[in-house]
């Protein structure tokens, strides 16, 4: 059984996959699948984890970059020079062919941008610090500053959140609303006291704002789809101290 998303329509451009929370080795609240060392899980499942991901795209050759996320809109080319390298932040570019690129998640948006002609590949990490100082706006500035043209820049954002399981306070709406009026229309009032927040649209409006016609969406919640992701919403909700993260990945094709 496939452990991963995939939309096969781009399977000729690149490798990408955006993992569920199954077909690994993990145990307990860490079940399975979890490709995050920052947690208790044990570093040698999450190592083999990791593995069970590469190979599950093909990818055994290459080598997988992943970023020390940090909720900002920090975002960094990663070549040969700098590939092991620390970073710190919650973006990665290259047009290195030998490089894999990865994010971990548990509610935060997983985003994917290429462009048709395989010339370069990022990945993002957005939750709501990276939505709220816009990082897939800043990413794809990025990949135009390198001639790439908005006609052949290609989106997809993965499964996080969903509206309805996203519930903020007024405080929270607010920082927002400062930051452009614009994005009111992303919160729906709850009760007195909170709203939810549409993460998920927030971030497809960012896009558009960039005149990018080719975005897709992978519209799973990973709150209420649990027995396929890991949620650390759910997971605080459930009062445990600590859950898992999938991973995401994306590569040139050969």
């Amino acid at each position: 059984m496939q452990n991963f998303i995939n939309i096969n329509k781009f399977i000729d451009i690149v490798n990408l996959g955006f993992f569920t929370s199954k077909g690994g080795i993990s145990k307990g609240d860490f079940n399975s699948l979890n490709c995050s060392k920052s947690n208790d899980d044990k570093k040698n499942n999450v190592s083999k984890n990791i593995k069970i991901a590469i190979n599950a795209l093909g990818i055994e050759k290459k080598r997988l970059k992943l970023i020390n996320q940090i909720h900002s809109n920090k975002i960094f080319f990663v070549n040969n020079n700098n590939l092991n390298k620390d970073i710190y932040g919650d973006g990665l570019i290259t047009e290195n062919k030998n490089i894999a690129l990865g994010i971990l998640t548990a509610d935060c948006a997983p985003i994917f941008i290429f462009d048709k002609k395989k010339s370069i590949v990022c990945c993002l990490h957005s939750g709501w610090k990276g939505a709220l100082n816009n990082i897939v706006s800043k990413g794809i500035k990025k990949i135009k500053r390198k001639k790439i043209k908005s006609q052949n820049i290609i989106v997809i954002v993965g499964p996080c959140l969903g509206f309805n399981n996203f519930e903020v306070d007024k405080k929270f709406k607010l920082k927002f609303i400062k930051k452009n009026k614009s994005y009111q229309k992303f919160f729906k009032s709850k009760n007195r006291n909170k709203d939810i927040f549409d993460l998920r649209n927030l971030i497809n409006f960012q896009i558009s704002k960039e005149g990018i016609n080719n975005v897709f969406n992978i519209r799973k919640d990973t709150y209420k789809n649990s027995h396929i992701f890991f949620s650390h919403r759910r997971a605080t909700h459930q009062n445990k101290i600590q859950t898992g993260r999938m991973i995401n990945i994306i590569s040139l094709r050969d």
